[in-house]
């Protein structure tokens, strides 16, 4: 028997009632919340944030103002768009074979006088040892950590941008160009996972770090940004700035009296239960992006160095993105503004949301009959070698219906 609609359906009307009741106090807290932003110190909110360490949330630190707004310029007569994206087979104990698959697919957008259009994808197996687990270096070591699950996603991740910079190479010279990736520059899942350190190294200071120092080379010589586009996003740095702001205690207290669960009892409460892109529709008209924030993630502030991530917020008329840029993006006004320009163009073009994104997406899915399809070429390898193929009987039991 699957799920029962019938009763699950009397819940949800339970929880939509209640979320009803609750509106209006919702909508008073949010005014509230957008004032006291607009009315707050930015000096020393971003004194404060710069000393929040220990706090038990995360807030953005401030580079200029709190509430601002800002209007993009004309857009460029030629620019080009690069945007990779990517997907993955993950390791399957159910296959007769230790292996995962990387598909990485991209686009190469030009517009112009001379407009043009390049897709590409480029699967890649792994299947050795020195691919299938990350091992420690250290003399005397015999650690290593499988790649498989959460640590796949952040190798795909590397190599993302890594085929992000690759195809930067062959963009038009001479013109501007807007290098554009899906989801966050942040290494989030190396944070709080208990990952040894050198696992880190092999991410980020193998990886990640010359990747992004290969597109900053790249930009030495033409106009190139760097930039993830996080869509509906459910960061609350700005908010828990704000709630620094309002927060009567200090660091030791806050501990004790704080909560991001709580609603009524604190000045800082009443930012509970609202992300960022709550407080920014309410600021900012479409069109038009957030002042500049620097993250405080523990990943980007202690492995970036130069490439430190900032970010703004961005209404693009359907909706409030996220966007990300590292520091050499953020601290160049020429290149931040492109960066506002050329992106709210592609959300434009795209209907709403970043076309050359969409495009990357395209050749990078791999759908379920493209898993079929792969595992099935796997085993007619296999046979064609005269080696074993088999699986569980747990996945057998699945491609069968007993009743």
């Amino acid at each position: 028997m699957g799920l029962d609609l019938s009763q699950t359906l009397q819940q949800l009307d339970s929880l939509a009632g209640r979320l009803n009741g609750s509106r209006d106090d919702r909508a008073q807290r949010l005014a509230s919340a957008v004032t006291a932003m607009r009315q707050a110190d930015a000096s020393e909110v971003r004194q404060k944030a710069e000393s929040s360490q220990g706090r038990p949330y995360l807030c953005a630190s401030l580079v200029d103002s709190f509430a601002g707004r800002y209007i993009p310029q004309a857009v460029p007569g030629d620019f080009c768009v690069v945007s990779v994206d990517g997907s993955h087979i993950d390791v399957d104990r159910h296959i007769p074979v230790r292996c995962y698959l990387i598909n990485i697919g991209g686009c190469l957008l030009t517009y112009g006088s001379s407009p043009g259009a390049r897709l590409f994808n480029s699967p890649s197996l792994h299947t050795e040892d020195d691919e299938l687990y990350i091992t420690d270096p250290a003399p005397l070591s015999n650690n290593a950590v499988a790649v498989q699950g959460p640590l796949l996603g952040l190798k795909r991740a590397v190599d993302e941008v890594a085929g992000l910079a690759s195809a930067v190479e062959t963009a038009p010279p001479g013109v501007p160009v807007l290098a554009l990736i899906d989801g966050s520059l942040i290494m989030w899942g190396l944070a709080g996972r208990g990952y040894p350190t050198f696992i880190r190294d092999e991410i980020l200071g193998d990886g990640l770090i010359p990747a992004l120092e290969k597109l900053r080379d790249l930009g030495r010589d033409r106009a190139l940004v760097v930039a993830a586009y996080v869509s509906l996003t459910q960061s609350t740095e700005v908010v828990n700035a704000l709630r620094l702001h309002l927060c009567p205690y200090d660091t030791v207290e806050c501990h004790q009296h704080c909560s991001v669960h709580r609603s009524g009892r604190n000045p800082c409460d009443i930012v509970n239960g609202f992300l960022d892109r709550h407080l920014f529709q309410e600021i900012l008209g479409p069109g038009e992006r957030s002042d500049v924030y620097r993250t405080n993630s523990s990943v980007s502030r202690e492995s970036y160095g130069l490439h430190r991530i900032y970010f703004y917020y961005m209404n693009t008329g359907d909706e409030i993105a996220r966007i990300e840029v590292p520091e050499w993006v953020a601290t160049d006004e020429r290149l931040l503004a492109m960066s506002h320009t050329l992106i709210l163009d592609q959300c434009r073009r795209g209907m709403g949301y970043p076309v050359a994104i969409a495009e990357a997406h395209e050749q990078a899915v791999v759908i379920g009959q493209d898993r079929e399809a792969f595992k099935q070429l796997l085993e007619d390898a296999l046979t064609r070698q005269r080696l074993p193929v088999y699986t569980s009987e747990k996945n057998r039991s699945k491609q069968r219906r007993w009743l």
